[in-house]
């Protein structure tokens, strides 16, 4: 496994070496909410929504003056925006009144939560707090599976600690955004570009 892992990680290196996290944010607290509203949403819409959201709610306080029905028409193009304005304003007034307006660095602390799953945590302590950790969104899995580094019949959870195990701390955040970027713009659920990748040979995609 660490054979495959390291020629994994080698062509990722050289096919997304400035692979970056796509959404824009200002803060820890900025990107928990573009990830709250990324879930089953494309990072570009994302950007439009939080572009003029952050204009008036840039901080924990100020989310909380806007209120959840004002919230809910900012980020309706997003989907599921009762469910996510919810989380949102939840997340925010437990963040305000248990952690003294700060984002918690901690896995437990952040996962506790509303609306705050292992995969929103693992990318912020990544993203922001610079934390070795492995976010498994779709793209992740999907790619994982298909390339052996987990189950087919895995489960996210599963998916990460499969991954933490033959990923380097070191490597581990990087590995997340290249992961999804391979998984965004080649390794795609349907019609994958196997013909230009250089893992086909250890893909199990029949």
């Amino acid at each position: 496994m660490k054979q495959k892992i390291d020629v994994i990680l080698n062509y990722f290196n050289n096919q997304f070496p400035d692979a970056k996290c796509e959404l824009e944010y200002n803060s820890p607290y900025q990107l928990l909410v573009a990830v709250i509203l990324s879930a089953q949403c494309t990072d570009k819409r994302v950007n439009i929504v939080t572009k003029e959201l952050f204009k008036v709610a840039p901080t924990p306080i100020k989310m909380l003056e806007l209120g959840e029905e004002r919230l809910k028409q900012i980020i309706h193009s997003c989907g599921f925006y009762n469910n996510k304005s919810k989380s949102i304003i939840s997340a925010t007034k437990s963040i305000i009144d248990n952690h003294n307006g700060e984002i918690p660095n901690n896995m437990e602390q952040l996962s506790s939560l509303n609306g705050v799953g292992r995969k929103t945590a693992n990318v912020v302590l990544s993203e922001a707090f610079k934390q070795p950790a492995i976010a498994v969104d779709t793209h992740v899995h999907r790619v994982s599976k298909r390339l052996g580094l987990t189950s087919l019949n895995s489960t996210p959870e599963k998916c990460e600690q499969d991954l933490l195990k033959i990923v380097p701390p070191s490597a581990q955040a990087k590995f997340h955004i290249q992961t999804v970027w391979f998984g965004r713009y080649f390794c795609k659920s349907l019609n994958p570009k196997c013909e230009d990748c250089k893992l086909k040979s250890i893909c199990k995609r029949k």
